[in-house]
């Protein structure tokens, strides 16, 4: 699940970036002592931003990266682009090499193949909204025609129809936010970096734009590298999380994953509070038929248990156990596959799974 794939579009291998005069002797000294980051800091005055960091995101995929802050995320992210250089390491962007490019491939990759997104948007304020999200395409020499097409296009797809002549003034925070994603997407990368672009919005208008975006992406097939501190916008944003802790990773998995196996205490005290509802399944928490028959006891007939298919989750499947003195049956090509237990389906929702 986790190891780098032969189609990924972005691959971080061993990367290091340690921060201050001494960084070589600092790196050197924490691979062979195994030294914690204040222990860094205070025999060298130097920072471990990440420590041997690697990862790998493949097409398509929305791959969230959280911790805490100074955990290393946003510095992971700048790599990306290269807008920091690593101690050691590398990145690939569809397998070549970011910090082997020299500055006018450097410019291309970053112009036409990543788009940022941050929390603050830095919109042009004596731009209109249309001209904010061409810039980018002016930089490119795009004609006039071209990129106020492209800006009208974009433009319904982030629901900003009307408000192309305005200036950002003019603007919502959460209006704001959608022309600074549609400023990126506007030159169509193949991969968006986001640090935190919600964080700052109230959880209403937040939650409509995690929707936009995942909608966005499905249609796009934008891979992503989504940054927050949010656990719950991971688990609802990511098809995969990383946490990360002192520049390290510390898990990378699933939102089921992470909820229902967490690595370590750290990860386990995140992930405490998250209700499992709707990270677990019903694949997950299932037996073979065969458990529940194994000490003698009747199966009811098929036709009087509730029924769920693997894929459905336990908020389903508490819907279907209601009033319901049956364990329900996993079905799956009209076949049945498993069964849940009440018990199966309380120690489901514990995460004990």
């Amino acid at each position: 699940m986790n190891e780098p794939s032969s189609d990924a579009v972005v691959v971080a291998r061993n990367v290091w970036k340690i921060f201050g005069a001494r960084a070589e002797e600092a790196m050197q000294a924490v691979r062979e002592e195994n030294l914690s980051k204040a222990e860094v800091l205070e025999r060298f005055q130097a920072v471990v931003g990440v420590r041997d960091v690697s990862i790998s995101v493949g097409e398509g995929e929305v791959f969230c990266i959280m911790g805490l802050s100074g955990s290393g995320k946003s510095t992971l992210v700048r790599h990306v682009n290269r807008l920091i250089e690593p101690t050691s390491g590398e990145i690939l962007i569809n397998g070549v090499d970011v910090g082997k490019l020299g500055p006018e491939d450097l410019r291309q990759v970053r112009a036409q193949k990543i788009g940022m997104v941050f929390q603050n948007m830095a919109l042009l304020p004596h731009r209109t909204v249309r001209d904010n999200i061409a810039f980018a395409l002016e930089l490119r020499n795009v004609d006039a025609f071209t990129r106020a097409k492209m800006a009208d296009r974009v433009i319904e797809l982030v629901s900003l129809q009307g408000y192309g002549d305005r200036l950002p003034a003019d603007l919502s925070g959460g209006m704001q936010q959608r022309v600074g994603l549609a400023r990126a997407m506007a030159a169509d990368p193949d991969i968006l970096l986001m640090d935190e672009p919600f964080s700052a919005l109230d959880p209403l208008i937040r939650r409509g734009l995690q929707d936009e975006f995942l909608e966005l992406a499905r249609t796009m097939k934008k891979t992503t590298l989504f940054i927050t501190h949010d656990l719950d916008e991971a688990i609802r944003m990511g098809n995969r999380i990383a946490i990360m802790k002192d520049g390290e990773i510390v898990q990378i998995g699933t939102p089921e994953d992470i909820v229902t196996n967490p690595a370590d205490d750290y990860v386990a005290d995140f992930v405490a509070g998250i209700s499992k509802l709707k990270l677990i399944y019903a694949h997950t928490v299932m037996k073979p038929i065969e458990s529940y028959t194994r000490d003698g006891v009747t199966l009811p007939p098929l036709a009087e248990c509730p029924t769920a298919d693997p894929e459905d989750n336990l908020d389903v499947l508490v819907t279907r156990a209601v009033d319901q003195e049956h364990p329900i049956i996993i079905m799956s090509d009209g076949n049945p596959v498993g069964i849940v237990t009440k018990d199966a389906l309380l120690h489901g929702i514990k995460g004990e799974v």
